[in-house]
């Protein structure tokens, strides 16, 4: 299938043993794909920045997509691009994810799960501070996991973790241990745990005044307009090599491109794809790897006319994938199949795959009465560059099958009336299907925006995914998640028509990045990088 990854890749769900064997190769500064390569893996990325030797002190300033008077400094409550930049740089988890999207061990030393998995010890490294002095204790890790799983408002790392986790037994054992109990078993706990959303932080901690273990620590930040952050010099790993770290917002992609070209900042996530040969024609650099990030149409199953199925499998219909990704990405990305997470070993790479068919959109739409259907499709330019080429593209196609969207540009979109648009877009980065599903397709998930718990058939997919975490053997697993996704493919609201490359631009005299398949520039990896003058 076009979409389906290296090998290397696509073995992301390493067993139990595994994860304790490499926790041993987790010393300082060891990360991302040198762990992989110390693990002697292969990496899919595509190209790395800058060469030479890193050179130390002076300021970084990262142009970031997106944000507005809602940014935020909580570590459990990201939204936009800066709030995830920021996150990656001023807390951690307990594990991570590599470059190459393998679990890697953070705080925490290893993960080990009972037989049963219904209990998950978590050894912690020892000699963590953070940004206070405080060295980080099994307290601090169980209000963090208090604070992201209360039942009352979960956060977005949170969320998958609150039905299950409990939390009146979760206890620490000794100095530097907790043993996390559960509620039911989850045999992909050490998934949960290494999401970026789910930092620790300490237990006297103040959003508005961030304390946490990243490389850098908080100095000031106006929302909508820029946060700064000032080198940790206590960190346990490798100390970051710049003085000071600058996050700016910019919700105009043109700006954000012309402040690179312009000296005015050295690194900006997203390059709009159309401008790669421009940079490097002008000594710029692109940092690009095969991520697993999407950048779908949303539409909510229960508003008219998207309640009826055939409505929205006629919208799947209409979608031009190819053209999608050859206009809208360039060509750097590979077809989707209205499904996520391509990295999961459970992936249903098995279901057809979905190509515009006019005719059979046409058909759809008669039998469902809604012949010349006109619609509305919201989107903005904080959701990045693919998001309006992709909608620019789609009313064409759509004026094919007799359908006319109406393109409204709500700046910001990520508002008041995020989750509540009828039909719209977004943007998703990498992660695994059962963690994704949490955040966007489950009842209480933090981003439901195609509110699949009004289905009919969403008790039986909510049934499956239960199963699927109760589930320790893979291969049952991956077959109980296959149920699961095909009800997806046969009913949902997401249009994903492809998986975009990650595509990043620096300056020229930035060095020390590497590609990542998760997230953008190295997973925002900050602290590697040097700034020659």
């Amino acid at each position: 299938m076009t979409n389906r990854l290296p090998s290397s890749v696509n073995d992301v769900r390493m067993s139990r043993r595994r994860l304790l064997q490499y926790s041993g190769l987790a010393v300082a500064g060891v990360a991302g794909a040198d762990l992989l390569a110390a693990c002697g893996g292969s990496s899919p990325s595509t190209s790395g920045s800058g060469g030479g030797s890193p050179q130390a002190g002076g300021i970084l300033i990262h142009g970031a997509t997106g944000g507005s008077s809602k940014d935020t400094l909580d570590a459990h409550r990201p939204v936009t691009n800066p709030d995830i930049a920021r996150c990656f740089n001023l807390y951690e988890p307990l594990l991570v994810w590599d470059n190459d999207y393998r679990l890697a061990p953070a705080l925490a030393e290893s993960v080990e799960p009972s037989k049963d998995a219904m209990t998950w010890t978590v050894k912690l490294r020892q000699g963590v501070t953070f940004h206070n002095g405080k060295d980080v204790t099994p307290e601090d890790v169980i209000f963090s996991l208090k604070r992201v799983a209360d039942p009352k408002s979960p956060t977005s790392a949170g969320v998958a973790l609150a039905p299950i986790i409990d939390l009146g037994a979760t206890k620490k054992s000794d100095a530097h241990t907790v043993v996390i109990k559960l509620k039911t078993p989850y045999a992909l706990l050490d998934n949960l745990l290494a999401e970026y959303t789910l930092g620790i932080v300490p237990q006297d901690y103040d959003p508005k005044n961030p304390v946490g273990t990243a490389a850098f620590r908080y100095k000031s930040f106006t929302p909508g307009k820029n946060s700064v952050f000032t080198r940790y010099d206590d960190y346990w790993g490798d100390k970051a090599l710049v003085d000071e770290l600058q996050i700016q917002d910019f919700a105009d992609p043109n700006a954000q491109v012309n402040a690179l070209q312009g000296g005015q900042v050295q690194t900006i996530d997203n390059l709009p794809y159309n401008l790669i040969d421009t940079l490097k024609s002008q000594g710029g650099q692109i940092l690009e790897s095969k991520s697993g990030a999407w950048v779908p149409f949303t539409m909510r199953v229960d508003v008219k006319p998207f309640t009826d199925v055939r409505v929205r499998q006629a919208m799947r219909l209409i979608c031009d994938r190819q053209q999608m990704i050859d206009n809208a990405l360039s060509g750097h990305g590979r077809l989707g199949n209205d499904l996520y997470a391509p990295f999961d070993v459970a992936y249903a790479k098995d279901l057809p795959q979905r190509q515009q068919d006019i005719e059979q959109a046409k058909s759809l739409l008669k039998q469902a009465g809604q012949e010349g259907l006109q619609v509305q499709l919201f989107t903005g330019d904080d959701i990045g560059s693919v998001a309006p080429a992709s909608a620019a593209l789609f009313v064409q196609q759509a004026k094919k099958a007799g359908v006319d969207v109406k393109v409204v540009k709500k700046n910001p979109f990520y508002g008041d009336d995020y989750l509540s648009y009828p039909f719209g877009q977004d943007f998703w980065n990498t992660r695994l299907y059962l963690p994704q599903a949490a955040v966007g397709v489950m009842k209480g998930g933090t981003y439901n925006e195609t509110h699949f718990d009004k289905l009919p058939d969403y008790p039986k997919y909510a049934g499956l995914i239960a199963a699927a975490q109760k589930e320790t053997d893979e291969t049952k697993r991956n077959s109980i998640l296959h149920d699961a996704q095909e009800i997806e493919y046969n009913e949902g609201g997401y249009i994903i028509w492809g998986f975009r490359n990650q595509i990043d631009g620096l300056s020229n005299k930035v060095q020390g990045l590497k590609p990542s398949v998760y997230q953008p520039l190295g997973s925002y990896n900050f602290k590697t990088v040097s700034v020659s003058a």
